[in-house]
């Protein structure tokens, strides 16, 4: 059944999801065809916006569900999510296979970061995300459409220090540097040299005198050649977002 027409804007945010044009007020307006019978999420969902990226929801200039049902010459008003974003306790991400090294870059930070390597596909991750409570870090908009995950946001970069930028922003995680295995996700703990020394290459265990293990994988650490480049990461991290 054809229902009628509603118009729908969308904030500036958004636009990467949306193509419309601006109605001089900053957000996208279109008008959208409804059936009398979907929801308003779903009608937003089918435009091309994750619910994950949507926050206040307006019909009117009056705030709604996203269970509404529309009704014809209704203005609907999509704002997008709020920054930073009420998070659960503890904060916790799992991000899919597309997004290795802005997991490497969170546990840099000493935040919990899951990836998934290799590809266990978007139904086990959804399943993980649900069982884990993490909230799930994809650029996959179908993903982040399944009922099932337990929260989820969009990673709107392509390049790894604005992703890194977008989730602390929008999550404002606690930052605890140094204490997570960049490889594994596990916490580190400090070691001493003699302990480690079977798993340093020629010569480290001479030069450098402070190392840390991780208590699940084994992975040694020091402050070796790629440090200064790793340390440049966390400080601007910390100087942003601490």
């Amino acid at each position: 059944m054809n229902a009628g027409e509603i118009t729908v804007e969308f904030a500036p945010e958004l636009r990467v999801f949306v193509g419309q044009r601006s109605n001089g007020h900053g957000h996208r307006a279109t008008p959208v065809r409804i059936d009398g019978t979907s929801t308003l999420g779903h009608v937003v969902e089918s435009l091309g916006i994750p619910l994950t990226e949507v926050g206040t929801l307006r019909v009117n200039g009056e705030p709604v569900a996203t269970g509404h049902i529309p009704t014809a010459g209704e203005t609907v008003t999509v704002a997008a999510v709020a920054r930073p974003q009420p998070s659960p306790e503890p904060l916790r991400f799992l991000l899919d296979i597309h997004l290795g090294t802005l997991a490497r870059r969170l546990r840099l930070l000493g935040i919990d970061a899951a990836y998934e390597n290799p590809d266990i596909g978007d139904a086990a991750l959804a399943a993980r995300s649900a069982a884990e409570r993490r909230v799930l870090l994809s650029r996959d908009r179908g993903l982040l459409r399944r009922r099932e995950i337990y929260s989820g946001a969009y990673v709107y970069s392509h390049q790894p220090a604005e992703q890194l930028d977008d989730v602390l922003s929008r999550f404002a995680p606690r930052l605890a540097p140094w204490t997570r295995c960049t490889s594994c996700n596990g916490q580190l703990r400090a070691a001493a040299r003699e302990a480690v020394r079977a798993h340093l290459p020629d010569n480290t265990g001479d030069s450098y005198d402070s190392f840390a293990q991780c208590v699940e994988c084994g992975q040694t650490y020091w402050k070796g050649a790629h440090h200064a480049r790793l340390d440049a990461i966390v400080a601007d991290a910390v100087a942003k977002y601490a």
